[in-house]
Parts: C-alpha cells; structure tokens; sequence
C-alpha cells in the first residue's frame, strides 16, 4: 500500500491506533459539499475517511472540489430530501454534529435533544451531559 522509503507498516499502524481507542473507517460518500458564506465546495466521487477517536469523529475528505455559488449546491436535491423529512424537523445538520461532537452521543440522539430544545444548542447539550 505504502511505497518508498521511511513508511510505517500499515499493519503496525492499524494496531497503534487500535491501541490507542482510534477507530478509522471509508465513508462511500458520493458526494460532499462544505458550505462558506462565499461559496460552496463541491466534491463529486471523493475519498472520505472517518476517524473515531474517543467519541471525537474527525473527517477526511480527498479530491478536487469545484467551486460554485453559495447555495447553489445541491439546490435541487435539498428540495427533493427536504419532502421526505418530517416537515416539523428544520434542525440544521451542523447543529446536530456540533451536539453529538461535543457530547460524544449519536446524531440521533443529538437530533432528538434539540428538537426538545427548540433548537437551543446549550440546552441540548447540557441536557446530554
């Protein structure tokens, strides 16, 4: 997998990291945006990678991005996902992975906790602590 010189084993790698309590798994992502309040990154067929170390997720995300208007991305797809959601469910994804970051719970549950809250991210996450 590695080639050349001064790499580490990657078999030897995978057994620190498990000594370490770090979980790394592939995420079949078939795309990724990352919004600014300038533009929106787009990543079509990108390498992401999720590393779980003691309920901290870190993501990787490999590949070249296009770079399109804010709110642009996937205008037409959010459309379509937003009818099959529940209508009364308007938390934003980013509220819910800050909440289960921060309290090492499940999105689910994260979720769960602000809509009791209203939405409220230091309710929600005092409510989980």
């Amino acid at each position: 997998m590695f080639g050349g010189g001064g790499g580490m084993n990657p078999r030897k790698m995978e057994q620190m990291m498990e000594q370490m309590g770090i979980d790394v798994e592939d995420v079949d992502a078939e795309e990724v945006i990352i919004r600014t309040s300038e533009y929106d990154l787009v990543f079509d067929d990108a390498e992401v990678t999720k590393m779980d170390a003691r309920g901290q997720e870190t993501y990787q995300v490999i590949g070249s991005p296009e770079e399109v208007e804010s709110g642009a991305a996937g205008a037409v797809e959010g459309a379509d996902a937003g009818a099959d959601e529940d209508a009364g469910s308007a938390i934003p994804e980013d509220d819910v992975e800050i909440v289960a970051t921060r309290t090492g719970v499940s999105e689910d549950e994260a979720r769960e906790a602000l809509e009791e809250h209203d939405g409220d991210l230091a309710a929600a996450v005092e409510a989980l602590e």
